[in-house]
């Protein structure tokens, strides 16, 4: 979805309706998949049945549903046109890589020193920058979508060859050297490595080809105005397919420990808010115009819940306090998102008085 500059409507309106009420959505496929879990309590074993490779069939095809749909959008060519000016790209890749995984390592021990399960869970969803919804966030904020395009192409390429090595890092190696308890952390380099090969290396390799391909033979506009918003709706309805299974795999935790979603939901309010804080003052003090300081603020902030949730089922399993971890993310991130597009807009005005569009 692309935000035209200067649109008058009201904020929310701007947004799809499936977009707009996606936080409702989410609580709609929670309440029913924790329903399902109750009234089918052999549903676990069914979904066992059918798998692909330690996943189940239907929870894979959820999975790879989200992934595909926003991969299939990114233009890989685009990655050259950041190169006019390095600063934003510099400070994203120092913010997604070094700064966002420190803070959530910082944070998951710090808020949850007795729960090693969401801990982990949290970890791994710090170590995924956002490939997906950032893009409307920064439309909705009037950033930039052409860069937003090249950081997305960048993180996707990141995450595939890197992500293994950095959890490794973040759950076992770093936590030995600080002396941390790493009980009950049974991760190996090895797991990682193949489900982000099965879950984001298919539908980046698939999307890099849907578009080649599909460009060649109809041309990019056809491609961009005509393919790209039929198949955008898919990874929201894969998301909400999949928080319905997986939730109701967790049913009987939700109901009997609600306040467990509360403390998953803390630490990752203020990564946030503070990731986006950091990105965006960074971005005012390097001198950055309010297009870019907004792209690599949300860029900064924003997480790929979906590659967190498909590493935590792959390696933990569906019923697991990690993958309960991942699930939280898209609940609490939306409506926080959402939230800074606001506060995106305040510090338009703010620091950028003279860029201000007054029909914005």
């Amino acid at each position: 979805m692309t935000v035209p500059a200067g649109a008058t409507a009201p904020l929310p309106r701007r947004l799809s309706t499936l977009d707009r009420l996606l936080p409702l959505w989410i609580g709609v496929a929670m309440a029913v998949g924790v329903l399902l879990g109750n009234v089918f309590p052999d549903l676990d074993e069914l979904l066992d049945r059918i798998k692909i490779d330690t996943v189940s069939l239907p929870i894979a095809l959820g999975l790879l549903a989200m992934m595909y749909p926003v991969l299939a959008k990114v233009n890989f060519r685009a990655i050259s046109s950041v190169l006019d000016d390095r600063r934003p790209f510099l400070l994203t890749l120092f913010l997604n890589w070094v700064v966002g995984p420190l803070l959530m390592f910082v944070l998951a021990w710090v808020l949850l020193p007795d729960r090693a399960d969401y801990r982990t869970g949290l970890v791994i969803v710090g170590l995924a920058p956002c490939i997906a919804m950032v893009i409307i966030w920064i439309d909705l904020a009037n950033g930039s979508s052409e860069l937003a395009t090249v950081f997305v192409a960048i993180n996707s390429v990141i995450q595939t060859l890197g992500f293994s090595a950095l959890a490794y890092f973040y759950l076992r190696t770093l936590p030995d050297w600080l002396g941390l308890d790493t009980t009950g952390i049974d991760v190996s380099m090895g797991e990682i490595a193949k489900s982000v090969l099965i879950f984001l290396g298919v539908p980046l390799v698939a999307g890099f080809l849907t578009r080649t391909l599909s460009e060649r033979a109809k041309g990019t506009e056809w491609y961009v105005t005509r393919f790209v918003p039929r198949i955008g709706p898919v990874a929201l309805y894969g998301l909400l397919f999949t928080i319905v299974v997986l939730f109701a795999l967790q049913g009987d935790r939700i109901v009997e420990q609600p306040l467990d979603v509360v403390r998953i939901a803390a630490p990752l309010l203020i990564y946030f808010a503070v990731m986006w804080a950091v990105a965006f003052v960074a971005s005012v003090r390097l001198g950055l115009v309010y297009e870019r300081a907004a792209t690599v603020s949300f860029t900064a902030a924003g997480n790929n819940f979906e590659l967190a949730i498909a590493v935590c089922i792959a390696v933990f399993g569906v019923t697991s306090g990690q993958a309960l971890a991942g699930v939280v993310g898209p609940l609490i991130e939306v409506p926080a998102l959402l939230g800074l597009v606001y506060v995106a807009r305040w510090g338009r005005a703010r620091w950028y008085p003279r860029e201000v569009d007054p029909t914005a």
